[in-house]
C-alpha cells in the first residue's frame, strides 16, 4: 500500500499532513493532540512540511495557525521534488562511471580458449547484446534464418536492443557488417527499415549485404570472438541457446569462410 513515507515523508510529518486534511486550519498544539507527533516536535515537523510547500501558515493569527496544501498540489511537487533527486543521483553516477572508466583497464587478451552459452531466448538476447558491446574495432553479423529475437518489434522490444547495441557500436566507432540471406527481407518488419534510414543508412561504418550462400547465425566480436546461435533441434526459426566462443584460431577460420561470401553478395537498401 502507498504511503507518503514512499515520498520521502518521516512517519511524523505524514501524521501531521493526513491531520491537517482532515482538521482543516489548526493550530500546532491542537495537531499535536490529533496528530499523536509529541509536541516537543510538532514545530519541526511544520516547518519542515512547510518547507516542502505541503503546509501553508497564517502568521499574522495568535497562536499560529496551519493548513495543508491541496493534496493533488502536495503530491506534485513531492513528486516533482523526488524527479529532481534522482536526476542529481544519475548525474553522480554517470560522473562516477566515467571516472571508472578511465580507472579501470581491460587486461591485455589472453590467447586462450573460453566459452559462455545461454539457454533460452531471453538469456540469448542478454549474452548477445553483452558481447556486442565489447567490441572495440568491428561486428560481423550473419542471418540465414527468420528469427523473432532479431526482427518482431513486438517481442518485449528485444529487436530494439540489439540494434540499438548496433547503433551504440557504430557511435563509438565500431565497423558494422550485416550479411543476410535475401529471402529474409520481404520477412523484415517496416519498423526495422525506419530504423535502418533514421539511425544506420547514414554511417559509413556500417554496410549490409545479401546472399544466398549464407548458413548458420552467428557475429564475430573483433578478432576473436564468435558468438554462434544454436537453433532448436526440432525448428530450425525457433532459437534453443547461444554460444560465445573466445578463440583466436577459430574467429580466423570463420572470417576466412566469411569474406568470399561477403565480396560476392549483393548490398542492400532498405
Amino acid at each position: 500500500m502507498a504511503d507518503l513515507r514512499d515520498l520521502g515523508l518521516s512517519e511524523y510529518e505524514a501524521r501531521a499532513y493526513r491531520s491537517l486534511l482532515k482538521t482543516g486550519p489548526t493550530t500546532a498544539k491542537e495537531l499535536s493532540r490529533v496528530s499523536d507527533v509529541p509536541m516537543g516536535r510538532i514545530y519541526d515537523v511544520l516547518n519542515s512540511i512547510e518547507q516542502a510547500d505541503m503546509v501553508r501558515s497564517q502568521s499574522a493569527s495568535r497562536p499560529k495557525k496551519y493548513a495543508a496544501v491541496e493534496p493533488d498540489t502536495a503530491l506534485g511537487r513531492l513528486l516533482a521534488d523526488k524527479r529532481r533527486e534522482l536526476e542529481r543521483k544519475a548525474d553522480q553516477y554517470e560522473e562516477i562511471v566515467d571516472e571508472l572508466q578511465a580507472e579501470l583497464e581491460t587486461a591485455d587478451p589472453v590467447e586462450e580458449t573460453f566459452w559462455t552459452a545461454a539457454i533460452g531466448p531471453e538469456e540469448v538476447v542478454e549474452l548477445l547484446v553483452e558481447r556486442l558491446a565489447a567490441a572495440d574495432e568491428q561486428i560481423v553479423f550473419v542471418l540465414s534464418t527468420y528469427t523473432e529475437r532479431f526482427f518482431e518489434a513486438q517481442v518485449d522490444g528485444v529487436d530494439s536492443l540489439i540494434l540499438d547495441e548496433l547503433v551504440a557500436g557504430l557511435d563509438r566507432g565500431v565497423g558494422v557488417r550485416l550479411l543476410m540471406r535475401p529471402d529474409l527481407v520481404p520477412l523484415l518488419p517496416a519498423s526495422i527499415g525506419a530504423r535502418y534510414r533514421e539511425s544506420l543508412s547514414g554511417d559509413e561504418g556500417f554496410e549490409v549485404r545479401v546472399s544466398e550462400n549464407v548458413s548458420g547465425t552467428f557475429a564475430l566480436v573483433d578478432r576473436g570472438e564468435t558468438a554462434i546461435e544454436v537453433p532448436h533441434p526440432l525448428d530450425a526459426e525457433e532459437v534453443f541457446g547461444m554460444i560465445a566462443l573466445t578463440d583466436r584460431e577459430f574467429a580466423e577460420s570463420v572470417r576466412a569462410e566469411f569474406e568470399p561470401r561477403w565480396e560476392a553478395a549483393e548490398s542492400l537498401e532498405f
